[in-house]
């Protein structure tokens, strides 16, 4: 296979980016990176503690770097974290140069993996009430995405066979 952009995951904390993107991979050939595994092994701490010991301002830097520089690969399926999208920098060199896939679950999916998951920072404090609102602004960067996956309406076989075949059509 000879393309040259790279395939981006992008979509909420729990939607599923990196359990996909190692199937996408996998299925394209292609080399998989996933952003907060990236940070974690760079800082040598999860993302829980980066939030606590260096700050939220600190990762989001950190993760603005670490994705362009990410983003220069080619033939790559990348992992974004949920709020990477969120930065201007890194959403304007995605949207012109690589191949965006939103995974869209809906808000109670989202919610319920969430709350199984201590490793998630922003969403610890947050009650659903909060949690919900904070997806609701993430979704007017989301939207942006060249391609919407609605997850709610597939299973992962699914949902891989259909970026699958998106992305070898472009």
């Amino acid at each position: 296979m000879n393309l040259k952009k790279n395939l981006v995951l992008l979509g909420m904390m729990a939607s599923g980016k990196s359990t996909i993107g190692v199937l996408v991979s996998k299925k394209l050939g292609l080399k998989f990176y996933d952003i907060d595994r990236i940070i974690e092994v760079e800082t040598n701490m999860n993302i829980s503690e980066i939030f606590a010991k260096k700050s939220e301002s600190f990762f989001r830097s950190l993760e603005e770097k670490i994705v362009l520089k990410t983003l220069k690969n080619k033939n790559s399926v990348i992992s974004l974290g949920g709020g990477a999208f969120s930065n201007d920098k890194i959403r304007k060199e995605i949207i012109t140069n690589h191949i965006s896939f939103w995974l869209d679950c809906s808000n109670s999916t989202i919610l319920k993996r969430i709350r199984k998951n201590k490793r998630r920072p922003i969403a610890n404090k947050l009650t659903n009430k909060d949690l919900i609102e904070l997806i609701i602004k993430r979704k007017k960067n989301y939207i942006k995405a060249k391609y919407r996956i609605d997850c709610n309406k597939f299973n992962k076989e699914k949902i891989v066979h259909t970026i699958k075949r998106l992305y070898e059509k472009i």
